[in-house]
């Protein structure tokens, strides 16, 4: 598994837009109330739209190679020479509430201001609560979107971050701050920081290293300026070990439910292992490889893959998962994606089924998000 930087944000205070799970989201986004700069191309049309998780660009293909993938001579990669019991049949009804693609656009604005990029207070929270109103996505799922939009702010700002790099630098050298600049040029504060350090000749090894040990490494205002710059910024930060964490117990509850409905499989710590040993290398590691027939909505899943985070109708997002998505299809044919905080009708991928997390008990997991609510209020 693969997740993206999210982290979900926390406010203590009762809303009734929150839910129980809600644990930090951040990122950053785009102005509710300026202008947008640019319009985001979003995978799909009204025509081909992905309702009910079966996705119009499901082809025979790709059902046939999930059907016959035990009898290929060699077999697929991952799969046992035998079984015993040989695989059997399990057919699973999957309740699916994406999120309408009209829906998505409207909260765009709602959840994302210009700088922007780091947990959000209980003030911010719970006034993005209120504008979502009675639309049909959870605060959640919003949350989960504005980290989205932040990542592909990230990503598309970086271009003009790096031209305007002298000009952060003589702007940071003459007194102003990180946080004031990412504020005033709409860039992730860790990006314009690294911009800055490039803009005085520093290599990327170095700047990578420095980072790495800044106590070590920067000088006083350096250091202060950049652990400022990290604490708002959940898109580019260096440390992401909540977030993988959290997407590690995702992939645990997931594994869990497969078990107790009696779904034999093999997981991607296992499927690792064994690519490391006979290829040198992982190759292909879904988060769960079936070993037994399994259906869901009636179609064949090969391989399913866990994702933290909500699908959103965002052309960036869908490019980087479809490729994932393809090398799986090579191999075993057709599989699912299930998307921790839902997804939007409006998202499609060849060669995969969306599914949300409603089926799952995610109670270990909101659980482990309250602890590090209760640690970060606690801090604060």
């Amino acid at each position: 598994m693969n997740p993206l930087s999210l982290e979900e944000n926390v406010s203590s205070n009762s809303n009734p837009k929150k839910d129980s799970s809600t644990s930090h989201s951040n990122a950053s986004n785009k102005g509710a109330s300026g202008p947008r700069k640019r319009k985001r191309r979003r995978s799909g049309s009204k025509k081909n739209a992905n309702r009910g998780g079966k996705s119009d660009l499901i082809d025979d293909e790709t059902i046939l190679r999930a059907k016959e993938r035990f009898d290929r001579t060699p077999r697929a990669m991952g799969l046992p020479a035998s079984q015993d019991p040989p695989p059997k049949e399990v057919k699973i009804t999957w309740k699916l509430s994406p999120v309408p693609r009209n829906v998505e656009r409207e909260v765009h604005d709602i959840v994302c201001r210009p700088g922007e990029f780091g947990f959000l207070d209980d003030k911010r929270v719970d006034e993005i609560a209120d504008l979502i109103g009675d639309r049909p996505i959870s605060l959640e799922q919003a949350l989960s979107l504005r980290a989205a939009l932040n990542q592909e702010k990230a990503v598309f700002s970086h271009g003009r971050l790096q031209r305007r790099a002298g000009e952060m630098l003589r702007k940071y050298e003459g007194g102003e701050s990180v946080l004031s600049l990412s504020k005033r040029y709409d860039f992730p504060p860790v990006n314009l920081f690294r911009a800055i350090l490039t803009a005085r000749n520093w290599s990327k090894n170095r700047i990578k290293e420095t980072l790495r040990e800044p106590e070590k490494k920067l000088k006083e205002r350096d250091l202060v300026e950049f652990r400022k710059a990290e604490a708002e910024d959940r898109v580019t930060h260096v440390n992401q070990a909540e977030t993988h964490h959290a997407a590690d117990l995702f992939e645990k509850v997931l594994c869990d439910h497969f078990t107790a409905n009696g779904v034999r499989y093999r997981t991607q710590t296992e499927l690792l292992k064994e690519q490391v040993e006979s290829e040198g290398r992982p190759i292909r590691t879904p988060d769960l490889l079936m070993l037994d027939h399994v259906e869901i909505n009636g179609v064949p899943i090969a391989w399913i893959d866990a994702k933290h985070f909500y699908g959103a109708g965002l052309s960036f997002q869908r490019k980087k998962t479809q490729k994932q998505v393809n090398r799986y299809v090579e191999e075993w044919g057709h599989g699912a994606i299930i998307y921790r905080h839902g997804f939007c009708d409006g998202l499609k991928l060849k060669g995969a089924i969306l599914l949300d997390a409603s089926p799952i008990d995610l109670t270990e997991l909101i659980e482990h998000n309250k602890r590090l609510n209760d640690e970060r209020l606690n801090e604060d």
